[in-house]
């Protein structure tokens, strides 16, 4: 889709579908909506009267002009109330637009910049939003479908400014926006391929083509190099499976020892049989989606690249299979990690904290101000938050709000999770420094403390995504399947650490 910003007036573009707003509640409309009302000799506030619009979140209408301005058609969205505008609601907003222009069939939508206006928000942060949740809504994966049969998607959209002072920013938010929603719609890409087809060394193959394009520096160590390094935990997950593992290394500024130093870490089981420890085969299918920690992450790097933000960043995606076969790992091996420690092995599906515990060891080596760990890594945490929130576990209070304020702006949820020192019992092992799973209670917790006791003394966090990296139903930002949780929220972080 092409994306353009243009000074003028909303009511005079000559576009298949203008899109304007409405908050919940409100009565007599303002602003740009209020222009276009006036317009259509009170069309707005008719349907208002009428009781069939009320400016819910997530809502719409259509009005048909019928030659009174240039455009044919209208589309009022509901911006829910005032009260809990956020960022993330003009980006719902946009989507509702986006996908009902879709199914209009409009080749070109003029928009005004949601909350922009009297939503109080910055109009740099208002496009960015309307950007993102438009690209959003229009993603599909229809890849293995031959000529699937749909609606085609809008060709353009205007972001049109009334204020010629502030074209210029919101041009910077749009630009902003898209960068950051393509590099979601490439980790939807990954998470939503089969793993028959997204093996280790297709997920290194892309890497390497992305980073190639946005000019990051990209290191693939194949299993020699893993063996030289002595990853024992990640070759031993690997061992059950005949796909080979790799261990993806993305660099963003390499040489620039003097910039902050951020590591960003993914974990990247692209199928999770669970091994001898056999998970249930009804959702089984689900677990091409165990690498979604290391899509998010790829996904965020290349936005890191394209925005050239002043940091020196680090990605790491260990990347294998877990699979069941004579050369598996078994219940009750012990297993030598990177660093020396050592692992009893209690279930052979808790194998992505296996991973990585050799990419946190990995990390070190790079003396970073911080690391941050995304993973699909336990069941339980969607029993905890459901799937509106990741679990946030931080040996460091100053990164932990850090990710916080990224997930308010990104309008990716997490919430912060207890990481007590009395979880270090569950995983104490009578024959190894510790084992890989702590039983039924607090399994979140004690898996976030097993981490934790192979991170090196650096500030560190953990984002457990397992509930939020594939959606059952279609919302506003996106169809059903890979959701790329994670980029929006790693690259706010990152571009908050690098404003200072």
């Amino acid at each position: 889709m092409e994306i353009v910003v243009q000074q003028g007036n909303i009511v005079q573009q000559e576009a298949d579908l203008l899109v304007v707003n409405l908050f919940e509640g409100v009565t007599e409309p303002g602003g740009a909506t209020g222009a276009v009302d006036k317009a259509l000799n009170g069309a707005i506030r008719e349907v208002i009267a009428a009781g069939d619009f009320t400016g819910k979140r997530d809502s719409s209408v259509v009005l048909y002009t019928r030659g009174v301005i240039p455009a044919p058609r209208v589309l009022v969205v509901g911006l829910g109330p005032a009260e809990k505008f956020t960022l993330n609601e003009a980006r719902r907003a946009a989507g509702v637009a986006a996908k009902r222009a879709r199914e209009l069939g409009v080749k070109h939508i003029a928009s005004i910049v949601h909350g922009g206006g009297v939503g109080g928000l910055s109009v740099d942060d208002a496009a960015q939003a309307v950007v993102e949740g438009t690209i959003l809504a229009l993603y599909r994966f229809r890849k293995h479908v031959p000529e699937p049969e749909e609606d085609e998607d809008p060709e353009r959209m205007t972001l049109v400014e009334f204020d010629a002072t502030k074209v210029p920013v919101v041009e910077e938010g749009a630009t902003r926006g898209r960068v950051i929603a393509e590099a979601v719609c490439f980790a939807r890409d990954l998470v939503n391929e089969p793993a028959n087809y997204m093996t280790p060394m297709m997920m290194a193959h892309r890497a390497r083509e992305m980073a190639q394009t946005v000019g990051l520096q990209c290191t693939v160590l194949e299993e020699a190099h893993m063996r030289d390094l002595g990853m024992g935990l990640l070759l031993g997950v690997a061992a059950g499976s005949d796909e080979p593992p790799r261990f993806i290394i993305l660099e963003h500024r390499s040489g620039r020892t003097d910039l902050p130093t951020i590591v960003l870490v993914g974990k990247g089981i692209t199928f999770d049989s669970g091994g001898i420890s056999l998970k249930r085969s009804e959702d089984m299918w689900r677990m091409k989606g165990d690498m979604g920690g290391a899509a998010a992450v790829l996904g965020a790097m290349q936005a890191v690249a394209r925005l050239d933000l002043p940091l020196r960043v680090i990605g790491l995606a260990p990347c294998t299979e877990n699979l069941p076969s004579g050369h598996a790992i078994k219940p009750g091996d012990v297993l030598t990690g990177m660093g020396g420690k050592t692992v009893e092995i209690i279930s052979t599906d808790a194998e992505g904290r296996l991973i990585l515990a050799d990419a946190l060891t990995y990390a070190d080596r790079y003396r970073p101000d911080a690391v941050v760990d995304l993973a699909t890594l336990t069941g339980a945490i969607g029993v905890a938050l459901g799937k509106q929130a990741a679990g946030l576990f931080s040996n460091d209070d100053g990164l932990a709000d850090r990710l916080l304020r990224a997930t308010e702006r990104s309008g990716e949820r997490a919430w912060r999770m207890p990481l007590y020192d009395e979880y270090k019992e569950a995983i104490k092992s009578d024959v190894a420094e510790v084992k890989n799973s702590g039983g039924r209670y607090a399994g979140v917790g004690s898996s976030a403390k097993f981490l934790e006791h192979f991170t090196t003394g650096y500030p560190w966090a953990h984002l457990d995504i397992a509930a939020m990296t594939m959606s059952d139903e279609e919302t506003p930002l996106g169809p059903k399947g890979a959701t790329g949780y994670g980029v929006r929220l790693l690259t706010e972080f990152l571009r908050d650490w690098a404003r200072g």
